[in-house]
């Protein structure tokens, strides 16, 4: 049951570093620093390994 709902707010911080990716490049678009689309492709990349770990964890079943 842990694994599910580590899997689901997982899948939440994904759809949430996706509004800060699309944020991120619009504020690149209009001027700002390279930085925000740095720092959004990073988070969108460490929520998305997020999901695959528990998605990998949740196909394993428990292990103990």
């Amino acid at each position: 049951m842990i694994n599910r709902i580590s899997a689901l707010i997982s899948a939440f911080g994904v759809l949430a570093s996706v509004m800060l990716l699309v944020l991120a490049v619009r504020e690149f678009r209009s001027g700002a620093s390279f930085l925000w689309l740095v720092a959004g492709s990073v988070i969108f990349r460490s929520a998305t390994y997020t999901l695959v770990r528990d998605a990998r964890r949740l196909r394993t079943g428990p292990t103990a």
